[in-house]
């Protein structure tokens, strides 16, 4: 037996992995335990977790592998700071101190920090170092079920490279192309994402939600100035307009200029229709390279199965359009995408890769629906829930399936919180708040009385496997919510002439089709499919609700409020079910109505978490 301990962190959101025999045991987020969102910290905790789910100690694992190399990162760093000199003088005054102390000597650090979880831990050669776009790579290409398939991989950066092409066949993973920092897509993004008040490395889906409200009025300004995009998609980005390279901004004064305004301030300027047109015009550019890219893929390698990974593959609208557009017959993506992931392909690579052992491929996939995380038994909650003062009736499991879907066809919404915790960004039926689709006002309500979050921005259905078609423009397994499609036409509802001349924000409350809480303003939907394989006990539910009302869909959106890690603990997902407007809460064979729990348990979690 060879396990192997996979990390990433320092940058943004810290995560550990466990592999072991090149099975993926178990995974999760540093965030989930810290409840600070996006935690870059050291992932003690998750480590922890991950040790302690497989029952060993540290120093019984045989290799710890970090997600990238801090050498070649201090080099991009070096020479980025001496080809901009004088330029961001101030900027690298402030980050080669911690570098020199810290960041270079990362093996050491991470030698001291590995003795926390075990003093018998003294072998300081299990470390090693993967590349961080390798890292993606391999969290994208192992778990697949494809024997072999083209990786993209596109974030903001790693140690130099921004977008990577590689090849994967068997246990083997070349990289064969890279665009170089500071030329970077995902960076790209981001600098839109703070220009219209959005926070940089959390706030990138929210510009994704806003696009639909928008037109791309502004898609020719960008491509004329900010990015030059050739015939397979490679490109490159005018520096004058950006500061990420050296200052501590995204941008210069010079992109401001360009477009005629400052950046919002998100603390006293709303959202205008200008926003949503910027919005809009960057999802276009963005899909128009990615399309370009992956065309050019499919030309010239002639392989059936593209894998995604890095955080531009968490832009589903994008995937949804690749998808669409049927160069690949297969597409799959890995649902920790971003940073995170790098944990578990930095584990896969070096089972793989170095150890070159043989691969063994799962036709779904190798992830587990992405249920890595921590689960709580029924005893365990029942006890926490009874600590904390909550009323409750302990259900069999077909009645507590029967009762929620009856709260569910009230208009109720549900904390629904079951085995194991999802890894990645996405609540995927284990962790979630669900409603009926049906709803109206359903969309409106649990943005502002429960998410306490924008109103415009939109919510995922999740759909029985076997029904997605006779719902939505597709008929492919989105088991980790990572593609947009439509709905079909004769679900959807025809606009009034008046509608029809609404502009931004104010088309939110048209209803668009039979499912209108989980419908977008362009009639797309951010789809997850629910497998009976992977997510029985959800399935069911999905299955009794689809008897009672003839409709397999239902609103699933992460169980948290804004700014707020998903909960990991019956604890949390108490606090969370009072802090808000939720009115049951579900949690292992535990039924809980909000109203017949004491008031003065109510939580103010409006304030709680800051805004994300």
């Amino acid at each position: 037996m060879t396990s192997i301990l996979g990390i990433s962190a320092f940058y943004h959101d810290s995560a550990a992995a466990l592999v072991i025999d090149g099975k993926i045991i178990a995974a999760a987020q540093e965030e989930r335990f810290t409840r600070k969102k996006h935690d870059s910290s050291y992932p003690f905790h998750a480590i922890e977790f991950v040790l302690s789910f497989s029952k060993l100690k540290l120093h019984q694992i045989d290799h710890v592998v970090f997600y990238e190399k801090p050498f070649l990162k201090f080099e991009r760093l070096l020479e980025t700071y001496v080809a901009f000199a004088p330029k961001g003088f101030k900027s690298f005054c402030m980050s080669i101190p911690l570098w020199l102390k810290e960041k270079l000597f990362q093996k050491k650090l991470i030698f001291n920090e590995l003795k926390r979880h075990d003093e018998n831990f003294n072998d300081i050669n299990k470390i090693y170092f993967s590349e961080h776009h390798l890292s993606h790579a391999a969290s994208a290409f192992y778990p697949s079920p494809f024997k072999e398939a083209i990786i993209l991989t596109a974030d903001g950066v790693g140690e130099w490279g921004t977008t990577t092409v590689a090849i994967g066949k068997e246990n083997k993973l070349n990289i064969l192309k890279e665009i170089h920092f500071p030329h970077s897509l995902g960076l790209l993004y981001s600098a839109f994402t703070y220009y219209t008040g959005f926070k940089v490395n959390s706030g990138e889906y929210k510009l994704m939600g806003l696009a639909p409200y928008g037109e791309p009025k502004y898609k020719k300004l960008i491509t004329d100035n900010l990015i030059d995009i050739k015939e397979d998609g490679s490109f490159k980005l005018d520096q004058s307009y950006f500061e990420y390279s050296t200052g501590l901004k995204m941008i210069s004064g010079r992109f401001s200029k360009l477009f005629g305004s400052k950046p919002r301030n998100p603390k006293k300027e709303k959202l205008t229709q200008f926003h949503m047109d910027i919005a809009s015009s960057i999802q276009e550019v963005t899909e128009d390279v990615m399309l370009r890219i992956t065309n050019s893929l499919a030309d010239e390698y002639k392989i059936d199965n593209l894998c995604l990974a890095g955080g531009v593959a968490l832009n589903c609208v994008a995937n949804g359009k690749i998808s669409r557009n049927g160069k690949f017959k297969n597409i799959w993506i890995q649902p920790a995408a971003g940073d995170a992931g790098g944990s578990l392909g930095a584990a896969l690579g070096l089972w793989y890769i170095e150890l070159e052992k043989k691969r063994a491929i799962n036709d779904k996939d190798g992830m587990s629906g992405s249920y890595l995380g921590p689960e709580y038994s029924n005893s365990e909650i029942e006890k926490k829930l009874k600590e904390m003062g909550a009323n409750f009736e302990i259900l069999e499991e077909e009645q507590l399936i029967e009762k929620t879907t009856l709260e569910l066809c009230n208009g109720k919404a549900i904390g629904w919180f079951q085995g194991r915790m999802e890894f990645g960004p996405r609540a995927l039926g284990c962790r979630s708040i669900l409603a009926d689709a049906r709803s109206t006002t359903m969309q409106k309500n649990l943005n502002l009385k429960v998410k306490y979050r924008e109103s415009f921005r939109p919510f995922a259905p999740s759909v029985i496997r076997e029904d997605l078609s006779d719902w939505f423009e597709m008929d492919c397994d989105s088991p980790y919510m990572l593609f947009v499609s439509n709905v079909v036409i004769n679900k959807r509802k025809s606009m009034t002439e008046d509608e029809k001349t609404l502009f931004g924000i104010n088309k939110l409350n048209i209803k668009r089709s039979d499912i209108p809480a989980v419908t977008h303003v362009d009639y797309s939907a951010r789809i997850q499919t629910v497998h009976k394989e992977t997510n029985p006990k959800y399935y069911k539910l999905l299955s009794e609700f689809k008897k009672k009302t003839g409709c397999p869909v239902i609103v699933n959106t992460s169980f948290n409020v804004r700014g707020e890690p998903i909960v990991n603990t019956p604890e949390e997902a108490f606090n969370c079910f009072m802090g808000t407007e939720l009115d049951i809460l579900a949690i292992g064979n535990c039924f809980l109505n909000k109203e017949s729990q004491d008031k003065s348990l109510k939580k103010d979690y409006k304030i709680k978490y800051e805004l994300d």
